[in-house]
């Protein structure tokens, strides 16, 4: 009976910690409308762990247990720099994306169209077309402002409430949908409604926002959004139900891990949160880029006290965790994934593996991570996907090529993966941080 009460105990104890990082979670999404507003407020959090800024315009000058972070666009890089030189510590790295597949506002958006207010965008990644149809639609990015003889300085933007919307087509106008399916055109009907009349001026609704003149606003980067707040569902709580869980829950775990474990330590522990996955990372501010390597590299040249070869040592004796979130198995789909490989929710982090690389995991990275899991308190899961079928990719593969690091791939198990509603476990959250932490700590 005793036994019986303590893991009850445990259990619930287990069930509060993870509702506690889901709320959290929720919370971080929230503020996160955007990969901009996402990796802002990443570095908010990281700040009020004593992190703070660096630019990248500036020479660096580092000492053991500095906490610092920088943006790069809608990318940060954030680090503690170990007690040791890397040369002798190395990194540990844990690597994910602030980015996800949506819809993002044109150049010259401004469109009329049979008697409505249009607005044109351009689809963003692997996007679910029919999941954004129906939905509350707002505007949220950043704009880049000029005052009169100054330079144009970017501002984040969120309009945060409903501007948009792009209607579905009535059944009695497509009577076979549900037979036939739907098909999207992506320039014809992905295209939201956000009035009646004369065109709308995307320049003068942010400008006004911000309190500026729209001759100021000499670009933008903006993205459509559901409004609908992130939410904890299910009979016991045990879903987060959210947009942008792909790749945001995996930003927040990295975010929370290091900030939990920015003690002394050996190695130098960095997270990097990528934007432009979803799009292939070939970008200045994307996996693809230098943003990584540059770091690294500024990093040694900063670091009190140099050692003979320094990077390649440093790379030789570091480790990359790619996070990146991993597919569920589909209770409604169940033959879609392979039979011995079938991830469930709230049982813990996914190890991701393909034997033509398009994840970078191989035996050995698997075991070392699988070590940690042990120690968290669960075995982790394993994801291979059907033969049949042809595999996604991540940063991980990226990054260990361009590098030479050894890396896994890994992540939370979700639902309805790039939907604009997505869906994880809340339980998952916990796992995620935890394991992460582990990870860093050494």
């Amino acid at each position: 009976m005793t036994d019986t009460l303590l893991l009850q105990a445990s259990e619930g104890d287990l069930r509060a910690q993870g509702l506690a990082a889901a709320r959290d979670l929720c919370a971080f999404l929230d503020h996160a409308p955007s990969p901009y507003h996402a990796a802002e407020e990443a570095a908010r959090r990281l700040s009020a762990h004593g992190f703070s800024a660096l630019s990248e315009h500036d020479a660096w000058h580092l000492a053991p247990g500095d906490r610092r972070y920088f943006l790069r666009a809608g990318t940060l890089v954030a680090f503690v720099v170990g007690d040791e030189h890397p040369a002798l510590g190395g990194f540990r790295l844990i690597g994910a994306h602030t980015d996800s597949p949506n819809l993002r506002v044109k150049p010259n958006a401004d469109l009329s169209r049979s008697g409505y207010q249009e607005l044109g965008v351009e689809i963003y990644g692997g996007v679910l077309l029919s999941t954004w149809l129906d939905r509350d639609l707002s505007i949220a990015g950043r704009v880049f402002c000029q005052r009169k003889g100054e330079r144009p300085v970017a501002r984040l933007v969120d309009l945060g409430r409903a501007v948009a919307r792009v209607p579905n087509l009535a059944i009695h106008l497509n009577r076979t949908v549900n037979k036939e399916g739907l098909v999207l055109n992506e320039q014809k009907h992905l295209v939201p409604v956000v009035g009646l009349g004369a065109a709308p001026d995307v320049r003068a609704l942010v400008a006004r926002e911000l309190d500026e003149r729209p001759e100021a606003i000499l670009g933008y980067d903006l993205c459509l959004y559901d409004t609908a707040k992130a939410a904890i569902a299910g009979l016991s709580q045990e879903f987060v139900l959210s947009s942008r869980l792909d790749n945001l829950a995996s930003c927040h775990a990295g975010a929370a891990a290091l900030a939990a474990a920015c003690g002394p330590g050996a190695s130098t522990r960095m997270i990097v949160l990528y934007d432009h996955e979803e799009c292939g990372s070939r970008s200045a501010a994307g996996a693809a880029g230098t943003v990584l390597k540059d770091t690294i590299a500024r990093i040694l040249e900063a670091y009190p006290r140099s050692e003979p070869q320094g990077l390649q040592r440093a790379l030789a004796r570091s480790f990359l965790v790619s996070a990146d979130m991993a597919h569920a198995l589909h209770p409604n789909y169940p033959d879609l994934h392979e039979p011995q490989h079938q991830p469930m929710l709230n049982k813990g982090l996914v190890i991701k593996s393909n034997v033509n690389q398009s994840y970078a995991t191989d035996g050995g990275t698997a075991a070392v991570f699988e070590e940690i899991c042990r120690d968290v308190g669960y075995p982790a899961q394993k994801f291979v996907v059907r033969s049949d079928l042809p595999c996604g990719s991540t940063i991980g593969p990226i990054t260990a090529a361009a590098l030479g690091i050894p890396t896994v791939d890994v992540g939370a198990p979700m639902l309805s993966m790039h939907s604009c509603r997505e869906m994880c476990g809340t339980l998952d959250v916990h796992w995620s941080i935890e394991t992460y932490r582990r990870f860093l700590r050494g």
